[in-house]
Formats: structure tokens, sequence, C-alpha cells
């Protein structure tokens, strides 16, 4: 029989909508799309695309880590970037992050809008 739970830590944006940061289900965890936003203003991170993958990165291992898993246990990315001419910068940021000698398989795709104007957004599913 399949157990599910709603994670959620304080250390990441919490949802803007009706669903959870993250789900853990039996041996995954399900985080949901981050974006660049700052903790503590709640407001889009001003700055480079590498700095803002940066900080979805920093969102999703926080999320992670309150589940009892690790980027390193992450095994699917899906980026989501408004203007594929970010690519190789966010690419170069998300690969200092996602460097285990097993990289999450992945997806990146470019789409007319996200949520607050963001340029980026970015979920992963990862070994619980």
């Amino acid at each position: 029989m399949s157990t599910h739970q709603k994670i959620e830590t304080s250390n990441a944006p919490q949802a803007l909508g009706p669903y959870s940061q993250a789900v853990k289900a039996d041996n995954l965890v399900f985080v949901s799309g981050q974006l660049p936003l700052d903790l503590s203003s709640g407001k889009l991170l001003e700055g480079t695309i590498a700095e803002m993958t940066l900080k979805v990165i920093d969102h999703l291992e926080a999320i992670l880590k309150s589940s009892g898993s690790s980027l390193d246990k992450v095994v699917r990315c899906d980026v989501f970037l408004t203007d594929l001419k970010n690519f190789k910068e966010m690419n170069e940021a998300y690969a200092t992050r996602f460097n285990s000698s097993i990289p999450p398989a992945r997806q990146t795709v470019q789409v007319s809008a996200l949520p607050l104007n963001s340029p980026i957004e970015i979920s992963c599913i990862g070994l619980a």
C-alpha cells in the first residue's frame, strides 16, 4: 500500500497556490517548481540567470533536506526558461550544484511565461 506525506519547510518559499512544496510518496520525493525568490522579501531575486539558477537550487535543496533527501539523490529535473538564450548560463550554474557521478535526467523547455514573471523555474524528483 502506497503512502504519501506533505513536505514543508520555512527554508524555501511557501506554495503560491493550492499545492505542496513537495510530496514524499514511498521512496520518492516530488518537489514542486521553485522560483528564484528572496525569502526575506518574498520578491524575485534580481541578478543574472546564473544567480537565479543557484537560488532556485538552494530552494530545491532545502525542501529535499526537509524530506530526508538531498541533491545527490535527485533523479530528474525539469527546467523552464522564458528565453532559451539563457540556456548556456543556466546550464553552467546548474552543473556546479548537480555534479554527482550520476547527474539527474533532465529536460529544459522554453515557456511563454512563469509565475511572478520569473525567467526560470525548476522542479525535481528525488529518492527519499
